[in-house]
């Protein structure tokens, strides 16, 4: 009866653990998408007013930033140690959420520059 509580349990954490990255593959990846759009569309905007602004440089290295937490979720639901899961899913989130914050800033910096 016990083990089959503990194998329910280890069942339940695995799916917790899958479906975050999951979640992470599938945002990360389109969050370089907005990346790359947002980069073209500073390119058109630079152009016609004039502005010279890092921007356009840091969001695309976000785009790596949120591929390289899209690379790492999909590793982590393709491995099969729980071990190696659980750290790769760490170091997943945690340059997804670095990049969030760098989208964030860029983001504030573009809103005052082009007010």
């Amino acid at each position: 009866m016990r083990r089959a509580r503990e194998s329910g349990w280890d069942e339940a954490t695995r799916r917790t653990e899958t479906s975050l990255a999951v979640h992470i593959v599938s945002v990360a990846a389109g969050m370089v998408g907005v990346c790359l759009t947002v980069v073209g569309l500073l390119n058109v905007v630079q152009g016609l007013q004039h502005l010279n602004t890092p921007a356009d440089n840091i969001l695309a290295l976000n785009a790596v930033v949120f591929l390289l937490a899209c690379l790492l979720a999909y590793a982590s639901l393709r491995s099969r140690s729980a071990e190696r899961r659980r750290s790769l899913e760490r170091l997943a989130d945690a340059c997804f959420l670095c990049a969030l914050v760098i989208m964030t800033a860029v983001a504030t910096a573009i809103a005052f520059e082009l007010w």
